[in-house]
């Protein structure tokens, strides 16, 4: 009878190793890639974290938390030190994959519970408040004369999750370089004004945890921009606005899909007509890749979610994942900061400005409206 080895052959081996040599220098070398950026935004956070306990020091409390504090310290360290081109590849990956990491911890102390309770047409009420959003944004930014394309980039931004809403919609409709350079510009600035001015509301209109957090979830641009203009009002704003935010990110999807298939039949359309060089335009036919439209991230944070609110995550996972969630926030926090370049924002039109400006307002107010609405 024919035996067969069971140990692999020299061959295997030395292929294996070879792959293995392979993956340690590719590894290394996105180590030294990612470094220097990464070192910066540790520094930001380590300023951030300090500066926030010379508040507790001196005034007895935070006014502003940590995450703020990062946001600020790096836009500063952004406009006022050039930045190298080292620096670029950490800062995004903090912005980027850190961030999308902060998001998905999150979801082991949230309970879907704390969303329903509120009543179960509220996912739906969220969903038309982003497609009344958009309408509204779009319609403002064709009245001041903004092109379509942009008018819409600002609209998807404005109603959803601003630059994330914007990169995905660009492609899409095939938006030019620089409607999309001026779109992520003020999006980014106003987001991180959103996240300054807002929790001052709170005091203000004496709102409660669910009350403030609906808000920030309706109104601020970015998931861990949530978590900067709530964490100072409590645990309950918190979760609150993340389901809140989060229900509005996972509207990116069905949006991004209907501007593709409009813009798909407009493209047929025109591609049967002559251009002005006589030439036939081309449908876009690049396929759609649905991990594009629904990120790893979000999945990952409703299914810690779920787990949290059926019980079958243990307790003491919870306070340690929202620990290392803070922490990593705040260091994505210092990447967006540092990534915030005041002076693009500058050279951009005043109509832009103006239509960026009263669509956050709109925002903001939908935002009350939607809030007695549903009697929150």
């Amino acid at each position: 009878m024919q035996t067969f080895k069971t140990q692999p052959t020299q061959r295997v081996l030395a292929a294996n190793r070879a792959l293995l040599g392979l993956w340690g220098v590719s590894g290394l070398h996105t180590v030294k890639r990612l470094a220097p950026g990464v070192a910066l935004c540790l520094a930001v956070s380590g300023l951030a974290y300090g500066a926030a306990q010379l508040e507790q020091m001196f005034f007895g409390n935070m006014w502003l938390e940590q995450l703020v504090l990062a946001i600020i310290i790096g836009a500063i360290v952004r406009n006022a030190v050039p930045l190298g081109a080292a620096t670029q590849c950490g800062i995004n990956f903090c912005a980027k994959q850190v961030l999308d990491v902060a998001v998905m911890l999150l979801g082991c102390a949230v309970s879907t519970q704390v969303l329903l309770s509120a009543g179960a047409g509220l996912p739906l009420g969220i969903a038309g408040f982003v497609v009344l959003a958009i309408f509204a944004s779009y319609g403002l930014g064709r009245l001041f004369g903004l092109p379509q394309q942009l008018a819409l980039l600002i609209a998807c931004g404005n109603a959803i999750c601003g630059n994330s809403a914007i990169a995905a919609v660009a492609p899409v409709i095939r938006a030019r370089g620089e409607d999309v350079a001026a779109a992520i510009s003020f999006t980014a600035l106003l987001g991180v004004l959103l996240v300054l001015v807002l929790p001052v509301l709170a005091p203000l209109f004496h709102m409660h945890g669910v009350h403030y957090g609906a808000l920030a979830g309706l109104t601020v641009y970015a998931v861990p921009q949530v978590l900067a203009a709530t964490a100072g009002v409590g645990a309950v704003a918190v979760q609150f606005g993340t389901l809140v935010k989060l229900t509005r990110v996972l509207m990116l999807g069905p949006v991004v899909l209907v501007l593709a298939l409009i813009t798909h039949k407009a493209q047929q359309a025109a591609a049967h007509t002559p251009s002005v060089a006589g030439q036939m335009l081309q449908p876009n036919t690049k396929p759609f890749v649905v991990g594009q439209f629904v990120p790893w991230f979000i999945v990952g944070f409703l299914v810690l979610a779920a787990l949290r609110s059926f019980n079958l995550l243990p307790l003491v996972c919870v306070p340690i994942a929202a620990h290392v969630s803070t922490v990593l926030t705040v260091l994505a926090m210092a990447a967006l900061g540092l990534s915030t370049n005041l002076r693009a924002v500058a050279k951009c039109g005043v109509r832009v400005s103006v239509v960026v400006l009263l669509s956050l307002i709109l925002l903001v107010l939908a935002g009350f409206g939607f809030i007695a609405l549903f009697g929150l």
